[in-house]
């Protein structure tokens, strides 16, 4: 069973969420792969060397390593994003929260510092970027570990889990046969 509890970081809660009342507008499709999973793996939330909280990190899930934010959700790019540009506004934001930063970034095990940056985003407020891409949460993310986002088509685009390296993550493995990635566009 599937808890919800309220997220507690800064940037979620200066979001004001506490529903959901644009989730209906998604495809059925998404809802059913929206439900509660993402792999059994444990989930240490990402710190730095000196044992403060990440803004972004490493950990492991039911698709791999994946960058996650200090909560351990997971964290996503956007295929319709343009460099560093963002896409996502008002009704994809609510669904996609953008990570928002104020400061310096935090870097966690795992990632690499060289990719982390911060682009403005039209509302002034600076969002967290990893290899040039900018980078969102799920709101159907409800526990570190979930990967409820991973290739829904929503918003004009297609959403993928962000490896280390910055790119999409691959698939663990292809059925004999070849078929290709069924999850969506996109040359990440």
């Amino acid at each position: 069973m599937c808890s919800v509890g309220a997220a507690s970081d800064d940037e979620w809660d200066m979001l004001g969420r506490t529903s959901l009342p644009l989730l209906g507008a998604l495809p059925l499709a998404v809802l059913a792969l929206a439900g509660c999973g993402g792999g059994n793996a444990s989930h240490a939330l990402p710190t730095t060397n000196n044992g403060r909280p990440a803004s972004v990190g490493v950990a492991s899930t039911g698709l791999g390593d994946v960058l996650v934010d200090r909560q351990g959700r997971t964290l996503y790019l956007f295929g319709r994003d343009s460099g560093t540009m963002s896409a996502c506004a008002g009704a994809c934001a609510v669904n996609w929260p953008p990570q928002r930063v104020r400061g310096t970034p935090l870097v966690g095990s795992g990632a690499k510092p060289s990719d982390v940056a911060t682009t403005a985003r039209p509302d002034g407020i600076s969002q967290l970027t990893y290899n040039g891409h900018p980078l969102y949460t799920f709101v159907n993310d409800k526990k570190p570990g979930d990967t409820n986002g991973e290739g829904i088509n929503a918003f004009g685009g297609s959403w993928f889990a962000v490896s280390p390296a910055g790119n999409r993550v691959a698939p663990r493995s292809q059925p004999q046969g070849g078929g290709g990635y069924g999850g969506g566009g996109g040359g990440y």
